[in-house]
């Protein structure tokens, strides 16, 4: 849960730190000044890994030195033009792999690249590929849902690392189960929320079959 105040609902100007909360940032947060100011404020005071997302990612971008205000362990979930935002182009997804490896263990943090196929980065340079998902999740505000489990996993003291693999494993899944109830072509974003809970139920039956 983000605490910020708001410019009088045009842009924000500062955001609070708690104490053993989680953040999630960007899906909204816009890019003027005054918000510029209070993120990067607000990354300097930080010590607990975070997530940033959509706009936070932008706004860090504007000046490269800023990739080193984020905590270690933090997340990012770029999609391939915000991450040529941060790190710079690529010829191709084999190059940005690479690049993404590079930065991942140079600023120890973990990258969800997201794709076709989104690749998990950590740290040490590990990648981890995800097989749910479709073609349904390349709309708008696909990415704010994702960004939403992978910090609420965090808040219930998963790893940064299992919260990232988790999280997007639970992402395509519930796409993959939107996609039979309502196409790929004409599900929205608020489908996937609502397939949330069937696919922790037919996680906890499959557990249950194993025991």
């Amino acid at each position: 849960e983000a605490m910020f105040i708001s410019g009088g609902e045009k842009y924000i100007e500062e955001i609070e730190i708690q104490k053993d909360s989680v953040y999630g940032i960007g899906p909204g947060l816009g890019t003027e000044s005054q918000t510029k100011e209070a993120l990067m404020k607000f990354l300097e005071q930080s010590e607990n890994p975070l997530l940033l997302d959509a706009d936070a990612l932008n706004n860090i971008a504007e000046n490269q030195n800023n990739l080193n205000l984020i905590p270690k362990n933090s997340v990012i979930t770029p999609h391939p033009k915000e991450f040529e935002r941060l790190f710079g182009r690529t010829e191709d997804s084999f190059q940005r792999l690479e690049l993404a490896i590079k930065k991942a263990k140079e600023l120890q943090i973990f990258i969800v690249l997201k794709d076709h196929h989104t690749q998990i980065i950590n740290p040490e340079g590990q990648v981890f590929y995800n097989i749910t998902g479709n073609s349904g999740l390349s709309k708008g505000g696909s990415g704010d849902i994702l960004t939403g489990i992978i910090t609420s996993l965090l808040a219930q003291k998963y790893s940064p690392q299992n919260a990232c693999i988790l999280g997007v494993w639970l992402h395509g899944k519930a796409a993959d189960f939107a996609a039979k109830k309502c196409s790929k072509e004409s599900m929205l974003p608020t489908d996937v929320i609502d397939e949330l809970g069937n696919v922790f139920i037919d996680l906890n039956k499959k557990a249950t079959t194993q025991l």
